[in-house]
């Protein structure tokens, strides 16, 4: 006997295999254990918010806070792309629903350690007196209201895009931590990098379980992941290739970094490595070696 499913709504789904529920399960649950609630941090109870100090800040330093700011604001964004393509409703069957919401109980508990990331980095403006809370709220609003969108459409591309881009956020965050002259500013990257190291370590399990299943079937939409990628909203933000360059000479920041990390992904994933994936890791490191845009 079969499901009888009638979409209620259009929804974007993806395409490509899905690894099995029991794989998700498990990446999910070594995950969710790497963070117990001893550990865990709160806006507003983990900082001392009347030490925040501007003052300590260069002109650079101070843009670069700005920045991030807006890029770790835009979760809704980023959280409606996973809504969209990996839904849990009766617009998929049985078993891709089953996927789905077992990959849910990682991207809400994702989302919400990202919405921390920007509720903490936009309380700091306000608390060292970068901005004013309306005018904050109105510069966020412009960028957070413009649409995210990934040119992929592969399951495989929306773990592999995330763990170039947390690894690469992880690297900025620490990079700049070591820049900042304000005490507190350093302890609140110093709490965002370690969960981008988190994060990237769910996506870099999920691709590696999926390499591991599907072998060279995944290897070609990874590489498109590589030769399209560009960080969050960078086709969106105002000015943002300016501005990047700028934040860049804050602190050294290249994305390209987070490609070594992809390589050695790969390379535990797969025990015998065929044609496909020798071509992969050549042009994975290829890309490392050429491009030189920050971010």
């Amino acid at each position: 006997m079969t499901d009888s499913v009638t979409p209620t709504r259009r929804i974007a789904q993806v395409g490509g295999p899905l690894l099995p529920a029991a794989d998700v399960d498990t990446a999910v649950g070594a995950f969710l254990r790497t963070s117990p609630p001893t550990l865990r941090w709160d806006v507003d109870f983990s900082f001392d918010w009347a030490q925040a100090d501007a003052g300590r800040l260069t002109e650079g330093e101070r843009s670069a806070v700005q920045f991030i700011t807006i890029i770790e604001d835009h979760l809704p964004g980023y959280f409606a792309l996973y809504e969209q393509n990996f839904p849990v409703d009766d617009s998929v069957d049985r078993e891709t629903y089953i996927h789905n919401r077992e990959l849910y109980h990682f991207t809400v508990r994702w989302a919400q350690e990202e919405d921390t990331h920007a509720r903490a980095l936009a309380r700091y403006q306000l608390s060292a007196g970068l901005a004013e809370r309306d005018a904050l709220w109105d510069s966020l609003a412009e960028e957070g209201r413009k649409q995210f969108q990934l040119p992929h459409d592969e399951a495989v591309q929306f773990f592999t895009y995330p763990l170039v881009q947390e690894k690469a956020t992880q690297i900025y965050y620490q990079h700049l931590r070591q820049a900042v002259g304000d005490p507190l500013l350093k302890e609140i990257l110093a709490r965002l990098s370690k969960d981008e190291a988190r994060h990237f370590s769910f996506f870099a399990d999920m691709v590696r379980l999926y390499l591991e299943r599907y072998g060279d079937a995944v290897v070609d939409p990874i590489r498109e992941v590589i030769a399209e990628f560009r960080m969050p909203l960078a086709d969106t933000i105002r000015g943002y290739w300016r501005w990047a360059l700028k934040i860049a000479d804050t602190a050294r920041y290249d994305h390209t970094e987070a490609y070594d990390h992809l390589v050695k992904v790969v390379n535990r994933a797969v025990d015998a490595r065929s044609d496909k994936v020798d071509e992969l890791i050549s042009f994975v490191t290829a890309c490392r070696q050429l491009q030189t845009s920050p971010l």
